[in-house]
């Protein structure tokens, strides 16, 4: 006697064997973002293509809102996640946990991760930001002192306004140790405390 499976058997097969897959639980995959939707939960959905097929996919709010960009139709996108079943439909799609712009680099990306969370802490808050006199006595500067940028506040100062004082912060501007080297002179100024305002700047 022929045994019979019900839709409903075939389908939990399948679903079993696909999620079930160790290849299939977590792929790198990339393409098209095509019929894009944004749930107001924050899910996303839309389809991922290629010129040969294509592939339903969904980003949950959890993991979206980890995003560093924001996805729209017809961009190329890098996308990891895993492979999922939805037994009502009997279709199968990609859960996207990760996603980013195919083309931009990982410097941009970090870049746009440490403005986010910077954001996030208020850092760039009207509210914390000190408002700039209009007519400084002093002016500090930061920055390399053989460079082309102290040369050019002082020429501009002394064309527009020869009642301020340039005080002069020398770091190093680039290559190792200029992060430290910059800190180092801004945390002085600050005890010095003899300046109205604090450019910090290079050339290039």
């Amino acid at each position: 006697m022929e045994n019979y499976l019900t839709v409903s058997a075939l389908t939990k097969y399948i679903k079993a064997k696909l999620e079930g897959d160790k290849h299939l639980f977590s792929i790198l995959i990339k393409g098209e973002i095509s019929n894009f939707k944004r749930h107001s939960r924050g899910h996303l959905y839309f389809t991922l293509k290629d010129e040969g097929a294509q592939l339903s996919a969904i980003m949950f709010s959890r993991d979206a809102s980890n995003l560093l960009f924001e996805p729209k139709e017809g961009d190329h996108v890098l996308i990891s996640g895993r492979i999922s079943v939805y037994e009502p439909s009997g279709t199968y799609s990609i859960q996207v946990s990760q996603m980013k712009p195919d083309g931009i680099g990982d410097l941009y990306l970090k870049y746009e991760a440490l403005k986010k969370e910077l954001l996030e802490k208020g850092y760039f808050s009207d509210a914390h930001k000190k408002p700039i006199p209009l007519f400084p006595k002093a002016i500090g500067v930061v920055t390399s002192p053989t460079g082309a940028v102290i040369e050019d506040i002082k020429n501009t100062v002394s064309r527009r306004y020869l009642l301020t004082e340039i005080h002069l912060y020398p770091a190093l501007v680039q290559g190792p140790g200029s992060a430290e080297s910059i800190r180092n002179q801004i945390l002085l100024a600050n005890v010095k405390n003899e300046v109205d305002v604090l450019i910090v700047g290079r050339g290039g």
